[in-house]
């Protein structure tokens, strides 16, 4: 049977939300319907911004005003993303919303904070909508991350080899899919794109570097990437979930006080490496038999990055575009998979990704 949803997600890098419409044939993943993209107004964004600097003061009222201002861009983009599409909000099931992720601590509190009220997204789009995704996987032990691995097993997994995919966002993370019966494994590698985004806004005055131009200028520092490495996250044992509040410039500089003594450009090639190579030696610790890896996310972008990939991995490196979905909209496709999974009374995470004690439906339903 045919059905719509529409996945909303606005990962760690913050530089918008996408909205995802999606055709499912019961509980099977056909095609994207049509897509859009919506900027967060950009007070807001440095608002959000701001909230990932270690121990940020905000006041109730201004949280507040976060969680509406989140909400309210959400709704937007599902709204012209209908109107775009020609579809009715009768027609769509429900929306799956991530919401703005602003705190992650699964290891010290057990619990993640996602701005964007659901309520108001059901109310502003006359959808249903099923959000709060990751404190369910939380409450019964896990990290409630990353969740997106078990839509990653549901379109990339094959019985003829053993594939990798790596979502790069503003945090990287691996799938790891077997060919046999064994488990799927999951975990966040570290910094994805978040550091280097945020060391091009500094420098560059942009958003992001373009293509990896900036960093392929530079040259590679050892002793600053030998530094960044010996963070204790790189060698915890999985599962294990992480997030830009763990990974920002704040955090470089304490890792390398004479940062400042470094070319800007050299820097940039040195975090580049360090997303590249996070990447590449979870894969080699946790999936060594990895035949093919398939990049999501807007790190796929990054020709840079890319090719670094591919020349510490030693193994094909593809785009998910390859296996039949962008890889800039894989993300947000996921949520409407998780949404449809809750709609349908099923589990959405998998125990041996998060480390939760059960499979468990996640998420919570706000009728319209």
């Amino acid at each position: 049977m045919r059905a719509l949803y529409i996945g909303v997600m606005s990962g760690t890098s913050m530089d918008g939300v996408d909205a995802a419409l999606c055709e499912f044939d019961g509980l099977i993943f056909r095609k994207l319907v049509a897509t859009h993209t919506l900027q967060y107004e950009v007070a807001l964004r440095e608002r959000l911004l701001h909230l990932q600097r270690r121990e940020p003061s905000l006041t109730l009222r201004e949280f507040v005003e976060l969680d509406q201002g989140v909400a309210k861009t959400f709704a937007s983009a599902v709204q012209e993303l209908i109107a775009q599409a020609g579809v009715q909000p009768s027609q769509i099931t429900a929306i799956g919303s991530h919401g703005q992720t602003i705190f992650h601590d699964p290891l010290v509190l057990g619990s993640s904070l996602q701005l964007g009220n659901p309520s108001l997204i059901s109310a502003h789009t006359d959808i249903d909508t099923v959000a709060d995704f990751r404190r369910k996987d939380m409450a019964l032990g896990g990290h409630g991350a990353p969740l997106v691995p078990a839509f990653h097993e549901a379109i990339f997994g094959s019985r003829n080899e053993m594939r990798c995919a790596v979502n790069i966002g503003g945090i990287a993370n691996i799938t790891v899919l077997p060919c046999d019966e064994k488990p799927v494994r999951g975990f966040d590698t570290g910094p994805g794109n978040g550091l280097m985004d945020e060391w091009a806004a500094r420098h560059l005055q942009k958003s992001f570097d373009h293509n990896g131009e900036f960093a392929a200028a530079g040259t590679l520092n050892q002793n600053l990437l030998d530094a960044l490495l010996a963070d204790p996250y790189f060698a915890l044992t999985p599962p294990k979930s992480t997030g830009r509040g763990d990974f920002h410039l704040d955090w470089l500089e304490q890792r390398y006080p004479t940062l400042t003594q470094l070319s800007p450009a050299d820097v940039q090639r040195t975090l580049c490496e360090l997303t590249a190579r996070s990447i590449v030696d979870a894969i080699a610790a946790h999936a060594p038999t990895t035949h093919r890896i398939i990049v999501c996310g807007g790190g796929s972008k990054n020709g840079f990055l890319m090719q670094r990939l591919t020349a510490l991995s030693g193994k094909p490196v593809g785009v998910s575009d390859d296996y039949g979905l962008s890889s800039s909209w894989v993300e947000a496709a996921a949520f409407a998979w998780l949404a449809m999974r809750t709609i349908n009374n099923l589990p959405g995470n998998l125990p041996a990704v998060t480390g939760a004690s059960a499979s468990s439906i996640l998420g919570g339903i706000f009728r319209a």
